[in-house]
C-alpha cells in the first residue's frame, strides 16, 4: 500500500488520538491555504501519510488509503476501461507524487498514488 490519509472534524485531536494510539510521530506540514494544514505522520520515522480538518465541502470524516502504481495517466486508463470513474485528479501533491481518486464499478471509493505522472 502507499499511504493513508485521513479528513477529520479535528485534525489536531485527531493526530493526538492516533500518535496516542499507535505511537505515530509529525512529519513534515504542508500548508494548503484556505484548506488549512495537511499534516504528514511517519512511522517508525517514515513517511506513511496524512491528515487534516476535513473542508467544509466534505459531509463528514474519512480514511482514504492510497495504492502505489507504476504512473498515473497508466492507471487512469485502467480505472476507465474496467468500468471505474476518476472523481479527482490526477494532479501533483506537496512532495512531488500524482495522485489520483477514484471509484470502482461497485462505487466503493479507493486512490492511488504514484511518482510518475
Amino acid at each position: 500500500m502507499g499511504r493513508a490519509e485521513l479528513m477529520a472534524t479535528d485534525g489536531d485531536a485527531a493526530f493526538a488520538f492516533y500518535s496516542g494510539l499507535f505511537g505515530w510521530t509529525k512529519g513534515a506540514e504542508h500548508d494548503m491555504g484556505a484548506m488549512g494544514i495537511y499534516q504528514i505522520f511517519d512511522i517508525n520515522g517514515v513517511p506513511s501519510g496524512g491528515m487534516m480538518s476535513r473542508p467544509p465541502n466534505v459531509p463528514g470524516p474519512f480514511w482514504s488509503y492510497y495504492f502505489n502504481v507504476d504512473g498515473i495517466g497508466a492507471a487512469v486508463t485502467r480505472i476507465h476501461t474496467g468500468g471505474g470513474r476518476v472523481v479527482n485528479g490526477p494532479h501533483q501533491v506537496p512532495g512531488g507524487q500524482w495522485i489520483v481518486q477514484a471509484v470502482d464499478p461497485q462505487g466503493a471509493a479507493f486512490a492511488l498514488v504514484s511518482w510518475v505522472a
